[in-house]
């Protein structure tokens, strides 16, 4: 017990990586059986898909604790730190039980290490997934919200059978792993609909669309779906973010503010109250308690507005689909005049797709990198790409985040005072540059006002 928490986190994530995929619910299985299996002693809304679970899972979180109920979250990837996986009330575990969790299933990791499965130790999200549930059923909570990782139907996660499973947008992304096309990424993401569970399905692509219900039918689970039983009525740009009416089990609800920016967002707001009221066995939700719920979100780095004068904007966008509905949002609702974009990828990303999308709006890029992974993408060989979007002259380099945004500002700053700057690119990017830009009393925070 007397390791630090920096160095307990260090060792975890020393484990085999989340980039690196061991697909196997056999070394995650064997956990939550030497632990008693404690992922079956909490009901579980499973959030699925491509683009919105991080905000879906948040609103749902919000929602539910609305509605009176303890509500446990399991989040992937953090932003900042590893503790923000594993939330309990709306509030990350502290360090001192992240500590305590680890060591209470630290032995029956290290015995399943020694089963050698597939010949792989556990790997880092495999021993925060269990570490989850451990949580959660200690605590207890009433209930358990959690974000699958990657696809669905390998995914740690995935050893418990939701009493709601949740598909956001099936888009292509982590095609070497997922598959493709959208027929092969939406079969993995189906894989958490399962007997005794009701699918909760956001608007599809047609050939998502049809895997998904096909999947459904399959196990027997009941179906809501986008546009034939919930849907995003109305919404209307506020100041801070939106107004929205929504389509629910008892009909129309109105007036429901939402402190995020875009339609998407407007969107998987009105997925939460489907899914939660699927949770509630189809009852539904007060509609007091929908905007008490809505109205009192917080999702970090998702359109987040950090900084002011110029203003900042942080976003996690990492692939097409979620850059389209970034830049649209970023124009209806916060018309910069002109938008400096400061991006930073992943090596295995569709790079090329999402710098023609943000170029859309962004009259000049400052391209970096993040210093928190091997997978970013070198600086140089991204700028080649955006140079072949812009003119070069309006692609600048930095080597390091803190340097990328100090010259964004001062090219905001040049450019009048309806500019903006709009970090993305990379969730991982999100978290640094929200580090720096967020964090109270941190000696690396950037002077950017």
């Amino acid at each position: 017990m007397n390791q630090s928490h920096a160095d307990l986190v260090a060792a975890l994530t020393s484990r085999w990586p989340e980039h690196r995929v061991a697909p196997s619910l056999k070394r995650i299985s064997a956990l939550m059986d030497l632990l008693g299996d404690p992922q079956h002693t909490v009901p579980v809304i499973q959030v699925a898909g491509t683009n919105g679970k991080g905000s879906t899972a948040i609103m749902i979180d919000y929602l539910l604790r609305a509605a009176g109920l303890r509500v446990g979250r399991f989040a992937s990837p953090h932003l900042s730190h590893a503790r923000e996986r594993i939330s309990i009330d709306g509030e990350p575990i502290s360090e001192e039980r992240f500590g305590e969790v680890w060591h209470e299933i630290e032995p029956f990791v290290q015995m399943v290490d020694q089963q050698g499965h597939d010949g792989v130790d556990m790997t880092f999200f495999e021993v925060i997934t269990g570490m989850a549930y451990a949580a959660f059923a200690d605590a207890p909570v009433d209930v358990a919200v959690v974000e699958v990782g990657l696809g669905g139907r390998w995914d740690a996660t995935s050893v418990v059978t939701p009493k709601v499973s949740v598909i956001c947008p099936v888009a292509l992304d982590h095609t070497h792993i997922l598959g493709k096309n959208l027929t092969e990424v939406a079969a993995e993401k189906a894989g958490i609909i399962k007997q005794g569970s009701t699918a909760v399905l956001a608007g599809q692509d047609p050939e998502a669309a049809k895997v998904l219900l096909a999947r459904a039918v399959e196990v027997g689970a009941q179906v809501r779906a986008e546009g034939v039983d919930f849907s995003l009525l109305e919404r209307a740009v506020a100041v801070g973010g939106q107004l929205l009416r929504i389509d629910t089990v008892s009909g129309a609800v109105g007036d429901v503010f939402l402190p995020l920016f875009g339609e998407h967002m407007g969107r998987n707001a009105a997925l939460a109250v489907a899914a939660v009221e699927a949770f509630l066995g189809g009852k539904p939700l007060n509609p007091e308690i929908v905007k008490e719920g809505l109205g009192a979100v917080e999702a970090p780095a998702r359109l987040e507005l950090v900084r002011r004068s110029p203003a900042i904007v942080v976003d996690t966008a990492h692939n097409p689909h979620a850059a389209r509905a970034t830049i649209d949002a970023v124009a209806e609702s916060f018309a910069f005049a002109p938008l400096v974009g400061v991006v930073a990828m992943m090596q295995d990303k569709d790079a090329e797709a999402v710098l023609k999308i943000f170029s859309e709006q962004m009259e000049q890029v400052v391209i970096t990198r993040t210093a928190n992974s091997p997978r970013a993408m070198d600086v140089d060989e991204l700028a080649e790409l955006a140079e072949e979007i812009w003119n070069p002259a309006r692609v600048h380099r930095a080597g390091r985040m803190a340097d990328a945004i100090e010259l964004a500002t001062m090219l905001a700053d040049s450019a009048g005072s309806h500019s903006g700057v709009l970090v993305a690119g990379s969730v991982i990017a999100a978290g640094e540059a929200r580090d720096l830009l967020v964090s109270e009393g941190d000696d690396r925070a950037v002077d950017v006002l």
